[in-house]
């Protein structure tokens, strides 16, 4: 009999090494309401934990017959971090392209959100081809996710989301909004570019100043309309894993989630 738990064991405590060492590269003191790890017990702390967990998740996923699942869990992990360091390296590349983004995105928060899907099916005895499918379907997905939260970040409610408002703005991250934004004709672009080069703190009314902007460009509604048009491939290669949408009906109610998460 097959088991999926040390599949998703793994794929949690990757995640979690993910969030302890990209609170670290974005000096994100909470998450969630409460102090990340290293607010609380410093840098080398947080390095180390992020590091324990990552080995911890592929010994628990190299046990028994788990083991040939490994370099599976080894490719995203390995395009999580090219899509991390991406992200990093646009903060201060003034040459970024929608594009671009979308590519560091499907690396960055894509690429585990189909190891997840693809080890838990691959785990329970798929064939390859279907898990291949689940493992785009998750891809699309993530890239979804990742351009949802990047609204919220914008727009969200602190108390419900966890995450500050304005900090991607604060730290000149260029988001999908923000890329829409500056590739605008609109005159708000150009205020929002002086903005990007300018290495100054942002107050609180230049942060919520250039959100206002943002949105003026439209920029917001084709954010939204990317993350729609990504779920649509995603629940294109979920049909093609699986044609029965009973069976697939709990993943597409998440696909509808991502798109309309709470602010």
């Amino acid at each position: 009999m097959f088991h999926a738990d040390h599949a998703a064991i793994a794929v949690e405590l990757v995640h979690n090494f993910s969030l302890v060492h990209d609170d670290v590269i974005d000096r994100d003191v909470t998450r969630r309401g409460r102090p990340t790890v290293w607010a609380a017990y410093g840098e080398p702390a947080a390095v180390l934990t992020g590091d324990a967990l990552m080995a911890l998740a592929f010994q628990v996923l190299g046990r028994g017959q788990h083991a040939r699942l490994v370099p599976r869990l080894c490719r995203a992990v390995q395009d999580l971090v090219e899509g991390e360091a991406l992200d990093v390296a646009y903060e201060t590349c003034e040459d970024v392209s929608v594009a671009d983004y979308v590519q560091m995105a499907r690396l960055k928060t894509g690429a585990l959100f189909g190891a997840a899907c693809a080890l838990g099916a691959a785990a329970c005895g798929a064939d390859p081809v279907v898990a291949d499918h689940l493992d785009r379907y998750g891809q699309a997905l993530g890239l979804a996710f990742q351009i949802s939260d990047d609204l919220l970040g914008l727009f969200g409610d602190p108390r419900r989301t966890g995450k500050p408002v304005g900090g991607d703005l604060r730290q000149r991250k260029r988001t999908y909004p923000v890329l829409a934004a500056l590739s605008s004709p609109h005159p708000a672009a150009a205020r929002l570019t002086e903005a990007y080069r300018d290495i100054k703190d942002l107050e609180p009314a230049e942060l919520a100043e250039l959100t206002v902007l943002i949105d003026e460009t439209g920029a917001c509604a084709a954010a939204r309309l990317t993350a729609r048009e990504a779920i649509d491939q995603a629940e294109a290669h979920l049909r093609a894993a699986v044609p029965n949408p009973a069976r697939t009906a709990s993943l597409r109610a998440l696909g509808a989630l991502v798109v309309d998460r709470s602010r």
